[in-house]
């Protein structure tokens, strides 16, 4: 929790036991707790900002408050009441510590369970500048039924920059309209991570890029279907922090909701979506026509459609490496060095991007189906695959629901064929038994107690995306700048959950 919630956590709970206890048995001083309880309350949300999670601290704050002022009314020689009187009084005060102490339980517990979260600090030498451009394609969009509709993509920016500890920090999320429609998507109230408002990340905007004026290799990160752009800041930042640029893409048809200058939203028609994933990993085996579409039928398939994203987003970073309208990264981008990396949809589609886009020198896939048309083509960038094995995709079915065997098989065996028809010394297959497919986004801060409920595996969240970071900066170290790798020689006895197989 933070700091002024700490506060108001400690004052509410001393204001609700002065309310439970007899006057006599309590210091004097905490006769004013109710009001210093609902002070810590204001305190809090100006400097803070309100959050649901707090509402629990909030009323019992005001509980007491209240009670306190009934209080000072009553008139100490006042008569007593009847013995009728006082069994109803006592009843009503036995009800109201009950409802109290459930109150407090939930203003203790749901701050905790929700937090306003901090990132770990990177390990590399860099600090982290971040900056957001709205780039618009010519060809049309497809995601919305508009026939005038052109594609338009939102690009963050992270890169290495002069390391200030005092500037602010940039915010996890510019919106919360994206988290607020993926909660909405997995059946969730919208509200539910609203929070995220709150959060903030290592990276300042807009921050001076790191002093010498050397260029950068640059990686396309590539988020999940009901993601967001910055859903693997935990990886993002760790690469930024040892020399990557990392831009970052939200592109209709893939994050959970698209928000664009102007106030303009475009949603994610996800049943669609996952009926066009469905039958571009497995032509035919559904009945009848590939779907659509609200814009129309897709031609080749949602994914080659989403990967065109990705030689467009080269394109563009090729004109701001020339003349950056930010005025921040004008030469310096590598793109004679460039990655992509993605998890779940993310990577399908990284899969194609490489199969489609020599510029692309390394291909990082994580947890991913593989297209069926992907894999007739191949490629021959060199490729990590992070995944897990069949156990621990069971056992997340059984603990969490979803994938079903028919899954299961076209995911691993996808990424093992793929991986099996790499040229020599282009692959690398990295088993992590017990993550689930969540834990190789961002979600162990979201949500602390998932372990505990069944939303991650046996693997401890935060250890897992250590294992992960230390292979995807190892890969790209490796592959774009030609730096020994130990951990990919295999035997790494700081990483021995992983089992690494290369070919």
């Amino acid at each position: 929790m933070r700091g002024f919630e700490v506060l108001l956590t400690l004052a509410v709970t001393a204001a609700f036991a002065r309310a439970v206890v007899p006057r006599s048995r309590g210091p004097r001083w905490t006769g004013y707790a109710a009001p210093l309880a609902a002070s810590a309350a204001l305190v809090q949300i100006l400097a803070e900002g309100a959050r649901w999670q707090l509402i629990p601290a909030y009323a019992l704050a005001a509980a007491c408050l209240l009670g306190f002022l009934v209080r000072l009314r009553v008139r100490p020689g006042a008569a007593a009441p009847g013995r009728t009187g006082a069994r109803a009084a006592r009843a009503v005060r036995a009800t109201l510590a009950v409802a109290g102490a459930a109150a407090l339980l939930l203003a203790v517990t749901l701050p905790v369970a929700l937090p306003v979260f901090r990132f770990d600090p990177p390990t590399g030498p860099y600090g982290i500048g971040t900056v957001t451009y709205h780039w618009a394609q010519p060809r049309p969009e497809l995601v919305t039924a508009d026939p005038d509709d052109r594609r338009e993509l939102i690009a963050q920016v992270w890169y290495p920059a002069v390391a200030d500890p005092a500037a602010p920090r940039a915010p996890y999320v510019e919106s919360t309209d994206p988290v607020t429609r993926a909660a909405r998507l997995l059946g969730l109230p919208g509200f539910l991570l609203s929070h995220f408002a709150h959060v903030t990340t290592n990276a300042v905007a807009s921050a001076p890029a790191a002093p010498g004026g050397q260029a950068y290799p640059v990686l396309v990160y590539l988020t999940g279907r009901a993601g967001f752009r910055s859903a693997n800041t935990f990886q993002i930042e760790e690469l930024v922090s040892h020399g990557y640029v990392v831009v970052g893409l939200d592109q209709p048809g893939v994050s959970a909701s698209v928000s664009l200058p102007g106030g303009r939203r475009v949603p994610l028609p996800n049943e669609r979506v996952a009926a066009l994933i469905d039958h571009d990993v497995a032509p035919g085996a559904g009945p009848g026509p590939p779907p659509s579409l609200p814009g129309g039928p897709v031609p080749g398939g949602i994914i080659r459609y989403l990967a065109q994203d990705v030689a467009f987003t080269l394109d563009r970073l090729a004109e701001i490496n020339a003349a950056d309208p930010r005025g921040v990264l004008t030469g310096r981008l590598d793109l004679a060095r460039v990655g992509v990396f993605g998890v779940s949809l993310g990577g399908t589609t990284a899969a194609e991007a490489c199969a489609r886009e020599p510029r692309i020198g390394a291909c990082l896939i994580m947890d991913s189906a593989i297209a069926a048309g992907t894999l007739a083509a191949g490629w021959r960038q060199p490729t990590m695959f992070l995944t897990r094995d069949a156990a621990t995709m069971r056992l997340e079915r059984e603990r969490s629901g979803g994938w079903s065997e028919q899954e299961i098989a076209q995911t691993l065996g996808g990424m093992w064929a793929a991986y099996q028809r790499l040229p020599a010394g282009h692959g690398y297959h990295v088993e992590i038994p017990g993550m689930f497919h969540i834990q190789f986004t961002d979600l162990p801060y979201w949500f602390p107690p998932a372990r505990a409920v069944g939303l991650t595996g046996p693997l401890p969240g935060r250890r897992g995306l250590k294992i992960v970071n230390a292979y995807t900066l190892a890969f790209f170290d490796a592959e774009l700048r030609g730096r020994p790798a130990p951990l990919l020689d295999g035997g790494d006895a700081r990483h021995p959950e992983a089992r690494l197989r290369r070919r």
